[in-house]
């Protein structure tokens, strides 16, 4: 098998509208090998919020820390639906992460993909917004 070292989350400003009021983000999450090359599992997550209220600019609001968990979930396992449990919609994330992996040649336990460190990288535009 060949090993993935982590997992990352590159996170940039989207196209979408972002300003004081409105942040739009965009995340791909991708499988590190040892090598450094990076592997695409999603490249189609993202989030974007709101501030409410008159002069409220919504980077007060907004740290990287927020970012980085937000970012962690939205490329994570879904909630549970149609009745399935928490445990049942991770383990088939999981298995679904290892299988595009697979695809790609590299092959990986579902299980070992679980347990990797996760990090999330802010691109230079969304570092240069929040200053």
């Amino acid at each position: 098998m060949t090993a993935v070292t982590r997992l990352v989350t590159h996170v940039d400003l989207d196209d979408g509208p972002t300003d004081t009021r409105r942040l739009s983000v965009s995340a791909r999450l991708e499988a590190v090998l040892p090598d450094g090359h990076g592997v695409v599992l999603l490249d189609d997550r993202g989030w974007s919020s709101t501030a409410h209220g008159g002069g409220v600019d919504i980077r007060a609001y907004t740290s990287v820390e927020d970012i980085e968990r937000t970012a962690r979930t939205v490329v994570g396992p879904d909630e549970p639906m149609d009745g399935e449990t928490q445990e049942q919609m991770a383990a088939a994330y999981w298995s679904a992460l290892a299988g595009l992996l697979g695809r790609q040649g590299v092959e990986v336990d579902a299980h070992e993909l679980e347990r990797l460190p996760h990090d999330v990288v802010l691109g230079e535009r969304l570092r240069a917004w929040l200053a």
